[in-house]
C-alpha cells in the first residue's frame, strides 16, 4: 500500500496527546495504523509529551483523592441513551481491526450512488463518524464545509483538485477547502469520515438539494 496523503502535523499532534474528539480520533487512528510515517510522528509526539510530564513539578493531591476515585469505580453504569440507535451488523468483514470493534447504526441512502452508515460513539461531543459508500464514477457536487471533515479511504479511490486518494490516504477539509470529489471508475469507494458541521453545497443544483442531503 502506497500512502500519499497524510493528516496535518497539528492534527497528528492532537491525536498523540489525546486532544481529539472521539470521532476524529477514530479516523486518524485508522490512518495511523496503516501509515508507518505517521505512526513514527505520533510516537515521537507521545515521547515528547511524556518527557514534558516528567519535568513538570508534582502537585499535592487532596487527602481523599484515592477514596473518591474508588467510589467512582463503584458507581452503577448509566443506562443507555434513548437517542442512541441499536447496533447493526458488521457492515463489511474486511474492515480494519479498529473498526471491527465499533458499533454501527442502520445504513441509509443519502443521494444517488451514495450510502451512509453511522458509527455509534456515545462519547463523541462535537464530531460524528460514519462509513460512506460511493458508486464507481460518482461525481459529488462542488462543496465546502461549515466545520471539518476528516476522511480516510478504506477501499477504492476518489480524486479532486488536490490529487488522487486511494486506500490509506487521508483527506482534511474545512471552511477553506472547496472541492468536488469524483470516485474512481474501477470500483466503489468506501471511506471512513468524521464531520463537524455540514456540507455547504454550491451552485443552483446544490442549493436546491441541500435540504435533502445530510451526512
Amino acid at each position: 500500500m502506497t500512502i500519499s496523503h497524510h493528516p496535518p502535523d497539528e492534527l497528528l499532534a492532537d491525536f498523540a496527546t489525546g486532544r481529539l474528539d472521539e470521532a476524529d480520533h477514530l479516523v486518524v487512528a485508522v490512518h495511523v495504523a496503516q501509515c508507518p510515517a505517521c505512526r513514527r510522528f505520533a510516537g515521537a509526539m507521545e515521547h515528547l509529551a511524556g518527557a514534558a510530564l516528567e519535568e513538570t513539578a508534582p502537585v499535592a493531591m487532596k487527602a481523599d483523592a484515592f477514596a473518591a476515585i474508588m467510589a467512582k469505580l463503584d458507581e452503577p453504569q448509566p443506562a443507555p441513551r434513548a437517542d442512541v440507535p441499536p447496533p447493526s451488523a458488521l457492515p463489511d468483514e474486511d474492515l480494519p481491526e479498529i473498526l471491527r470493534r465499533c458499533r454501527f447504526g442502520k445504513q441509509r441512502r443519502v443521494a444517488p450512488g451514495l450510502k451512509l452508515q453511522p458509527i455509534i460513539l456515545p462519547s463523541a461531543k462535537q464530531s460524528r463518524a460514519f462509513l460512506l459508500w460511493s458508486a464507481p464514477g460518482a461525481r459529488m457536487l462542488q462543496h465546502s464545509h461549515s466545520g471539518t471533515e476528516l476522511t480516510c479511504v478504506l477501499k477504492g479511490s476518489f480524486s479532486h483538485e488536490a490529487g488522487r486518494y486511494g486506500p490509506g490516504d487521508f483527506d482534511f477539509g474545512d471552511g477553506d477547502v472547496d472541492h468536488q470529489p469524483v470516485v474512481g471508475p474501477e470500483e466503489p469507494c468506501l471511506c471512513l469520515v468524521a464531520m463537524t458541521g455540514d456540507l455547504e453545497l454550491h451552485g443552483l443544483l446544490g442549493r436546491l438539494i441541500s435540504p435533502f442531503v445530510r451526512l
